[in-house]
């Protein structure tokens, strides 16, 4: 009998905060059934797997990072947008670094929480870039260029990367500059072609 108010979604929001607390690769089941309160396999109940909890937890990271960007960019667009989103993103890593860390591997397409999720993050991002007039491949590309250089950053930031007295938050935003810079830029080429 599992123990009593604990449900599947309580047991991953357990394992999503153990995750920020501990470290994404440090969630384990053991740990996870000592903080819910119950022996491991309690948990089986609630969830088939180490690797079914992390999907579990990949979604409700995925849609809360979404959330989170989604709120930032509304009623923006172009140079603005970017920048809300940038900073919704970098803020999110920066508060939940095991979630974020739960972001970053693309869905498998197993989980359809998790693929929607991920789908609604990329909506996100394709809003943004369409302010810019990027489409099509165009916009894939610009896509592909963002995410790595924003998760870049703050994979970087997190692990005390950057060494240098020079404020980081001050780079953060030539980063971003730059990154609008560049949509400009390709967009710019994309009308000209």
């Amino acid at each position: 009998m599992p123990r009593a108010g604990l449900t599947t979604s309580k047991v991953v929001e357990q394992a999503a905060r153990l995750a920020d607390e501990l470290g994404w690769q440090n969630l384990s089941l053991a740990v996870l059934a000592e903080r819910c309160g119950v022996k491991q396999p309690s948990l089986y109940k609630h969830i088939a797997s180490l690797e079914a909890l992390r999907i579990e937890v990949s979604a409700l990271a995925l849609r809360e990072l979404g959330a989170a960007m989604t709120g930032a960019v509304l009623g923006k667009a172009g140079r603005d947008a970017l920048v809300a989103m940038a900073a919704a993103y970098r803020d999110y890593a920066q508060q939940h670094p095991g979630r974020y860390a739960a972001t970053v591997a693309a869905p498998s397409g197993e989980h359809l929480g998790q693929s929607q999720a991920a789908a609604d993050v990329l909506r996100v991002v394709e809003a943004t870039l369409a302010g810019y007039g990027l489409t099509g491949d165009d916009a894939v590309d610009a896509a592909r260029a963002l995410r790595a250089a924003l998760h870049g950053f703050v994979h970087l930031e997190a692990h005390h990367g950057f060494g240098l007295p020079t404020d980081v938050d001050r780079s953060y935003r030539r980063l971003v500059a730059g990154i609008d810079a560049t949509m400009t830029s390709w967009a710019d080429e994309q009308a000209a072609s």
